[in-house]
């Protein structure tokens, strides 16, 4: 099962893309690093006094969705996964079973933390998706305000912090490895980059 890293900063359309890959490949497996954040009052108190906190790795069970990686490149069938709650701040875990037997599947690794993993990022497919900082930030807004209870001062303060970590932490991967770089909306970036894919299936 090859694995598909999608990194990017807040609001450049990870997710999106994430999908319509999925959709695209039949059987692919999409886990989101959102969805492994840690709950623990450690967190939630260093929340309180760290607005950043969650744009930190710190943050994040880094083993927990390390090992959900390795049980599927072993090709166990019931698996561990993740689920984050942002306003409850509440983490649950559910146990899946996966078919295997899908000859277009793909591991698709999705967030802002996916490139920050300690993976052997030379053989993975290396994705960043890049988008202006003013879309960005609407499509943030709009997500914070409505999935996360946030007020648009919170999520001004949020955005603009959560940019320049993301760069400030992304050039080291940029650097060292091959990536692409999408802008998920633009149809021939886009076509492109399914035509790479499904190459890179069959090798």
């Amino acid at each position: 099962m090859k694995t598909i890293i999608i990194t990017g900063p807040s609001g450049s359309g990870k997710s999106y893309l994430s999908k319509k890959i999925a959709k695209l490949f039949s059987n692919s497996i999409v886990i989101k690093t959102d969805s492994y954040y840690k709950d623990n009052i450690f967190i939630r108190l260093l929340s309180i006094l760290q607005y950043d906190i969650y744009d930190r790795p710190i943050s994040f069970k880094k083993n927990e969705i390390k090992k959900t990686i390795r049980s599927l490149h072993n090709k166990k069938r019931l698996i561990s996964f993740y689920k984050y709650d942002f306003k409850r701040k509440y983490s649950s875990k559910s146990e899946e079973s996966i078919d295997y037997d899908g000859e277009n599947q793909f591991l698709i690794l999705e967030g802002i933390f996916s490139h920050r993993l300690d993976l052997n990022y030379n053989e993975t497919i290396n994705i960043v998706c890049e988008e202006e900082k003013a879309i960005c930030f609407k499509r943030r807004l709009i997500r914070d305000q409505l999935e996360r209870g946030r007020d648009s001062r919170e999520v001004i303060k949020k955005f603009n912090k959560s940019w320049y970590l993301y760069y400030e932490n992304v050039q080291n991967y940029l650097n060292n490895f091959e990536v692409l770089s999408i802008n998920p909306l633009d149809r021939i970036s886009y076509d492109q980059l399914v035509l790479y894919l499904q190459k890179q299936k069959t090798n």
